[in-house]
């Protein structure tokens, strides 16, 4: 048997290092600053998943889900399964 996804709309925002950071941040909001956590020692961002511990890398584009959870998805993963709504 086949099965569709259904139409959903998300947010999101692509990750682009240091140049957008604050509006990274600003896209967790409130009350969410532990699901997207730095890691001074190794200079990079992770994003605490359903599934765990994340890694962030530039280029990557965070989604908020249905459930206001939050996980990372590569571009061309993106690029592939959404289109602007």
């Amino acid at each position: 048997m086949e099965y569709r996804k259904k139409p959903v709309v998300i947010d999101a925002i692509q990750y682009l290092r240091e140049d957008n950071i604050m509006a990274v941040q600003d896209f967790f909001g409130e009350g969410n600053g532990s699901d997207f956590v730095y890691d001074s020692e190794k200079n990079e961002y992770y994003i605490n998943t359903l599934e765990g511990k994340m890694h962030l890398t530039s280029g990557d584009w965070i989604i908020k889900g249905v459930k206001g959870e939050f996980y990372p998805c590569k571009a061309d993963i993106f690029e592939a399964t959404y289109e602007p709504a």
